[in-house]
């Protein structure tokens, strides 16, 4: 997923789809991801020069991805469809506004029962020795920005610096997630549960552990056969019930965990034992993957009722 915050953010992706071919490009491809430039070209009618104008548009905004295949006749470029979702935040929001943001490290867990394939690391080194999960106790694991594990939990204290006399109406969770298959694999599917102080939220199956091409921002000195990127998701927890990029999965809602500034808040992802699909879970920070953030937390508050 996109995660467009703001108009001015949005303008390279306004042009790069303000296009009919461009257009008719993506939908070709989302119907028969995996098209050669040579196919592409044929299928919509246009020679390969034309094409590749338009399509390095399209990958310029991250709405297309090209590889190489050397598989088939001589080392040939592959186009495909990159995002599963483009979210834009259209509103003009004031500065004001009554949100307390914070972005959480990776490496920077409460509480952990990690099982291997596992590991972790910051942008520059492995912290200890891979599938070993001893580190995940060692204190230089708040330095972690990525970390992977086939089973288990980790769970992250959110900061509550919400201001007194307040409550808390809504949570927002931003994370770069994907599954954990040995080496790579990117039909890997994994049930990823996730829980607000204990209380399950819901689900979610990541579709696969993505090493087809380099993570935007995954550092080189990664190895190529190892985890590249995830999916943005977006987790919403308000009035209305838990949302993942906006889609309802559950009627867990915030007014079930009365929270006020002086409450302790935990976000626990897990994958466990029993799970349908137990393929393990990658969680990409800052310097790697697609987004180049933290677990980023907004947390929405607005003045407690007074009862006189």
């Amino acid at each position: 997923m996109l995660h467009i915050k703001s108009l001015d953010e949005a303008r390279n992706v306004f042009k790069a789809l303000g296009s009919d071919i461009r257009i008719e490009i993506v939908k070709v491809l989302l119907n028969e991801s995996g098209l050669s430039m040579n196919e592409l070209a044929e299928r919509l009618n246009i020679t390969n020069g034309a094409l590749t104008s338009h399509i390095k548009k399209l990958e310029e905004t991250g709405i297309v991805m090209v590889s190489s295949d050397a598989t088939g006749h001589g080392n040939q470029k592959v186009c495909s469809v990159h995002l599963d979702k483009i979210l834009f935040e259209l509103q003009d929001k004031p500065q004001n506004e009554n949100i307390y943001t914070s972005d959480i490290k990776v490496g920077h867990f409460s509480d952990f029962s990690v099982y291997p394939t596992c590991g972790l690391a910051s942008g520059n080194r492995l912290i200890g020795e891979v599938d070993d999960n001893r580190y995940f106790a060692h204190p230089d694991r708040y330095e972690a920005d990525i970390l992977w594990f086939t089973r288990g939990f980790v769970e992250y204290t959110i900061p509550n610096f919400v201001p007194h006399n307040q409550v808390i109406d809504e949570i927002c969770i931003s994370v770069e997630l994907s599954s954990e298959a040995p080496g790579v694999n990117n039909v890997w599917p994994s049930d990823i549960y996730f829980y607000l102080n204990e209380t399950l939220l819901g689900t979610w199956i990541s579709p696969g552990d993505y090493g087809d091409v380099k993570g935007i921002f995954t550092p080189d000195w990664w190895f190529p056969n190892w985890n590249q990127y995830g999916l943005l998701k977006m987790i919403v927890v308000n009035h209305k019930g838990t949302f993942i990029d906006g889609l309802k999965i559950s009627d867990v809602n915030i007014d079930q965990f009365g929270l006020t500034p002086k409450s302790l808040i935990k976000f626990k992802l897990e994958v466990p034992e029993n799970a349908e699909h137990v393929g393990g879970l990658t969680i990409f920070g800052k310097g790697f993957g697609n987004y180049n953030q933290d677990i980023i937390v907004k947390m929405a508050y607005s003045p407690k009722e007074l009862i006189i």
